[in-house]
């Protein structure tokens, strides 16, 4: 029964940091992406009104892309590990905001912040964790 426990606790570790990487990645992408859009605005390629569709843009790509990332590291669970990627994005964002300024209200489009995060990570917890049974139903048995 300790062998189990171990195990278990040596997953939850590898869980753990493939959504804290993920988280990472996908707070990473989504800062070059936003940096992108500015530079864009700045060009007058894109209209400014269109600030708060970017940036919920980019919280979908980061989380996607680092939520790709961390359900390919660990198989089983891909929507949990997906959704919690985009929680960590959401956190980071958070945490930088609250830091970077004075308050934070959800009328400034955190809600919608939020939203694409878990949106963006459930989408590759679907799309990138569910490849666990490719070997059965390829083969058949001949009598």
């Amino acid at each position: 029964m300790r062998k189990t426990e171990e195990e278990q606790g040596a997953r939850l570790l590898r869980y753990c940091k493939s959504i804290l990487l993920g988280g990472g990645t996908a707070f990473l992408i989504c800062l070059a992406f936003l940096f992108l859009a500015a530079v864009g605005v700045s060009q007058g390629i894109l209209d400014p009104g269109l600030q708060e569709r970017l940036t919920v843009v980019g919280c979908v790509l980061g989380s996607f892309t680092g939520g790709l990332l961390a359900v390919r590291s660990c198989k089983g669970r891909g929507l949990f590990v997906g959704l919690a990627v985009g929680a960590v994005l959401f956190l980071l964002q958070l945490t930088l905001g609250l830091l970077l300024y004075d308050t934070m209200t959800p009328e400034n489009g955190g809600l919608g912040l939020l939203c694409g995060a878990l949106c963006g990570g459930a989408a590759a917890g679907i799309l990138g964790g569910g490849r666990r049974g490719s070997g059965r139903g390829g083969k058949r048995r001949r009598r």
